[in-house]
């Protein structure tokens, strides 16, 4: 029996804006995703993802304590709590990554999930975090998670969220799809000539080893001054067979959409019985160091 719903992703860029003044940057990009919220609601969408640490560009790019005055309390802080008014406003399902601090000094990369009438339902850590070449020093801002992979019970269904790095590590999405998931949120910052290759690979295999819908989030645009790569957009859905179902362009702020029937979960899972024939009797070397 068809269950669809319309999801959406934002995928934006900084648009070259100074780097100097980070009160007026935040809220330059604040006010960006306000907008595109709006448009969003103006076609219907019931839930929506945003991009990564979407109030800012992607500051991991440099090593600097400078950027810790982005952090604000979840759900707390202000940004949190003016996405819960949106939520509420426009009947929508939020899921709002934003760069968390748990108290001075112990800060998190983090997503608040949020209910189509503001209430806050829980928050997902970024579990994996990455420090490497080219400009990617995110041990530097960032504790590794501690919420585990859970999946919340919104009014659209059964939602997770996996950020940028974590969608190397098939363990989570497994996990994720054990604790119910049927559709995975996975807000990210990639490069091209690093990641562009992995891209369309990656989140479709997981879509299929799991059987659940993904949404796959990217930035665009070159963030000045650092030039670590192009962030190429291409954000997409794909369903529990791996098929991309909607993508965005490479290069413009936009807003993706796509309606997901969440009956093909069970189509797929009828075909594929991934979940009753795994052996996790014979998985435990993976829990090795």
């Amino acid at each position: 029996m068809p269950r669809t719903i319309r999801a959406g992703l934002i995928q934006a860029s900084v648009d070259g804006q100074s780097l100097q003044d980070l009160g007026r940057l935040k809220q330059y990009m604040i006010d960006k995703h306000v907008s595109l919220i709006e448009q969003a609601a103006a076609r219907q969408v019931q839930v929506l993802c945003l991009q990564e640490l979407f109030y800012g560009p992607y500051f991991p790019a440099e090593q600097n304590a400078r950027w810790y005055a982005m952090v604000e309390k979840v759900p707390e802080g202000p940004t949190v709590r003016l996405m819960q008014e949106l939520a509420k406003k426009h009947g929508m399902v939020l899921i709002v990554p934003v760069y968390e601090e748990e108290m001075p000094g112990v800060y998190y990369n983090t997503a608040a999930v949020l209910e189509r009438d503001g209430t806050y339902l829980g928050k997902y850590r970024k579990t994996h975090i990455p420090h490497l070449e080219p400009g990617f020093w995110e041990k530097f801002y960032f504790k590794p998670g501690n919420t585990g992979y859970p999946v919340f019970d919104t009014s659209v269904g059964k939602v997770g969220v996996y950020i940028c790095y974590d969608r190397h590590f098939p363990e989570g999405a497994r996990a994720l799809g054990l604790n119910g998931a049927e559709l995975v949120f996975k807000p990210s910052a990639t490069v091209a000539g690093l990641s562009e290759y992995l891209w369309e690979l990656e989140q479709p295999a997981h879509a299929v080893a799991n059987g659940y819908f993904v949404g796959a989030i990217n930035r665009v645009g070159w963030e000045q001054p650092w030039e670590i790569g192009e962030f190429y957009g291409k954000s997409y859905f794909c369903d529990p067979r791996g098929q991309i179902v909607a993508q965005g362009s490479r290069d413009r702020d936009e807003v993706i959409i796509a309606d997901l029937d969440l009956g093909e979960i069970r189509q797929v899972r009828t075909t594929w019985q991934f979940y009753r024939d795994r052996r996790p009797d014979t998985y435990g070397e993976l829990l090795e160091p």
